[in-house]
């Protein structure tokens, strides 16, 4: 269920299956400055996750932070209707169903700005994602673009992660080179990425790293 990680952020995993392999998603929450909940990339709302999500305030903004992190949304903006959703660019056409979305802006926006410093990581169209910072616990918050499969994992979840380079060490996973267009503009992110006083890494997939992170994330883009 939900586990603090520092103060004002948490995070909730969901345990699934893809075409056989056993896969874990992270969602990331934090608690702004005005109260308000932050809600990165949602997972199954249950009714256990949504009482404890309300313990800590009332969710003001729904992310979807790519095109294939947003699965579950639907059902937290039933849930919470005065939140206000935010979509990868691209994300509307792919989910008509999810009306009022608001496509996220690559400068930032100004409803979190005090909170958390975004970055869209150009060159990879297929996820469109978008990268957060999180200030007050100096965390980098990822989906798809950095992973680390940690921990005892089925044999298939091992198998997959190590061809896909992501077993050993936070990295990026071949599956996100291989859909890499513009690998110079991609690399222009990456510097923009390690200039964040990065102490912290929150991966969707699924470490969380709290030692020599910047230095961990340098190395895993190193390969842009």
């Amino acid at each position: 269920m939900l586990e603090a990680i520092a103060p004002d952020i948490w995070h909730a995993q969901h345990h699934f299956a893809v075409n056989g392999v056993q896969v874990s998603s992270r969602m990331t929450m934090v608690r702004l400055r005005d109260g308000g909940l932050w809600l990165h990339s949602p997972i199954p709302l249950s009714p256990g996750l949504r009482t404890q999500v309300e313990n800590a305030g009332q969710p003001a903004y729904i992310v979807a932070p790519s095109k294939a992190h947003h699965l579950f949304v639907a059902d937290w903006v039933k849930a919470y209707p005065q939140a206000s959703l935010f979509g990868a660019p691209g994300l509307p056409a792919k989910r008509p169903d999810l009306q009022d979305m608001r496509v996220l802006s690559p400068a930032g926006e100004p409803e979190w700005i005090e909170d958390l410093s975004q970055l869209f990581f150009d060159g990879i169209p297929l996820t469109n994602e978008t990268i957060w910072f999180h200030w007050p616990s100096r965390s980098l918050i990822v989906t798809d673009l950095c992973q680390w499969w940690q921990g005892d994992l089925p044999l298939t979840a091992k198998i997959y992660a190590k061809l896909s380079g992501v077993r050993s060490q936070l990295a990026v996973p071949r599956t996100i080179r291989l859909i890499t267009r513009d690998r110079q503009a991609a690399r222009a992110c990456a510097t923009r990425i390690l200039e964040w006083p990065i102490e912290r890494v929150v991966a969707a997939h699924n470490a969380i790293i709290e030692h020599d992170a910047h230095a961990v994330v340098a190395r895993a883009l190193a390969w842009f």
